[in-house]
């Protein structure tokens, strides 16, 4: 289908995001006690990231905005975590959790993406319940959007961890929408690294279609997200994935992301969308090999609020994720990502707050950058541009519109 968007797009936020300018009720769900998420000191899922993603976006004044609510999270029962993971595993994560020093590598506890430390249990399910209090907030009506930038541990499955993720949020933030009385909830997931565990837990549920653009399995963890994962027996078309290419830039990416997911997220006619953004598609993040920028993240972002808008009456559920740039780089996307959901996105051209830039210096020897974006041109190709291909990237785009579009009704060729 022919993206909504126009064919070239620059700074300013396109046609997609002009819908959520009325500055919408929205949540944030975040206390420094999620901080305590902590793998240690050499793990590249450093803590910092989020708490220099809180302070940006308060020296930038967006967490002062009127019509956003910042809310502390509890942590999530055990019961809550039942709806998504296995009791068993549950237990496991408190065992570990109570005794660091009795790893079970089985269930990924223990391992060296995920290592175990005191209090892992309360850290993963404080994260996991500050996505259901977003999910809460929206079925109650006291948000249109929340935000989680703390959460996003898409690659948790229901008995085990896996890829630094304990419990998984984002799909307990469905589930929660589900137990609420929806009926179609889309997850879209652009981290570089595959949504396998969110995938999984909804494989065969019809009521959940996922999506994920991301680094081919080939060249990246996990292995796994390749065009032709399309949903279990019951649930065929549930599963979307694009598994892009080492090396795609915004060009590639952005074209990747409008030639599949609006027309897929038309036709599934959602109530709701969650969606992670883990910025780990930078080109300046060591855990992978995309080339991808500031200013496409923000692009998507507010794509991803233009759709909600479209297709949901607005209802959008956002996390983080991945992203191992912890100081120039994800702060700037979620502080990002945390205006577009407010209403009032931030110009990529905004400076950074001297106050910010000399915290990053003093604490942590890092020059920070001069504004929030890359100064960038993300120019992309509408897929009615045609099909070319010698193209790498356009070949992934047509091995899933080949798998995908005819289960919605669509030609894979034309829009």
């Amino acid at each position: 289908m022919s993206s909504t968007m126009p064919p070239s797009s620059s700074s300013p936020l396109t046609s997609g995001s002009a819908i959520v300018r009325e500055e919408p009720p929205t949540t944030v769900v975040w206390d420094p006690a999620m901080t305590a998420y902590d793998f240690g000191p050499t793990h590249p899922m450093a803590p910092a990231r989020l708490e220099l993603t809180a302070q940006l976006a308060q020296d930038l004044g967006v967490l002062y905005r009127p019509q956003l609510t910042v809310l502390a999270p509890e942590v999530a029962e055990d019961e809550e975590l039942a709806r998504v993971h296995d009791p068993d595993y549950i237990a496991a994560v408190r065992k570990v959790s109570a005794d660091p020093s009795s790893p079970l590598p089985l269930l990924g506890l223990g391992t060296e993406d995920d290592p175990a430390f005191g209090g892992m249990h309360e850290a993963a399910a404080r994260l996991a319940g500050a996505s259901l209090l977003a999910a809460d907030r929206i079925l109650s009506g006291a948000a249109l959007h929340a935000v989680n930038f703390g959460g996003g541990m898409h690659h948790a499955a229901r008995d085990r961890a896996s890829g630094f993720s304990i419990y998984n949020d984002a799909a307990l933030a469905v589930t929660r929408l589900l137990d609420g009385g929806m009926e179609r909830v889309v997850y879209i997931d652009v981290d570089a690294h595959h949504g396998d565990g969110t995938q999984g837990i909804f494989w065969d549920e019809p009521r959940v279609l996922t999506i994920s653009l991301h680094e081919s399995g080939q060249t990246l963890f996990p292995g796994t997200g390749f065009a032709n994962e399309t949903g279990g027996r019951n649930a065929p078309g549930s599963a979307v994935n694009i598994a892009l290419p080492a090396g795609t830039s915004d060009a590639g990416w952005l074209r990747a992301f409008h030639s599949v997911v609006p027309a897929v997220v038309r036709e599934f006619g959602p109530q709701a969308i969650v969606s992670q953004h883990g910025a780990d598609s930078h080109r300046d993040d060591p855990l992978s090999n995309l080339q991808v920028t500031v200013d496409a993240q923000r692009e998507v972002m507010s794509s991803v609020a233009g759709l909600a808008h479209r297709h949901c009456g607005g209802r959008w559920i956002a996390t983080g994720g991945g992203g191992y740039n912890v100081y120039s780089v994800v702060p700037r996307s979620w502080t990002h990502l945390v205006a577009i959901a407010s209403g009032r996105p931030l110009s990529v051209g905004t400076p950074i707050p001297d106050h910010w830039a000399e915290r990053l210096r003093r604490d942590f020897g890092v020059l920070a950058p001069g504004t929030m974006g890359d100064d960038v041109d993300i120019w992309w190709r509408s897929w009615e541009t045609g099909y070319d291909p010698s193209n790498p990237v356009d070949r992934a785009i047509m091995a899933t519109r080949k798998e995908v579009f005819p289960l919605f009704g669509l030609d894979p060729w034309f829009d």
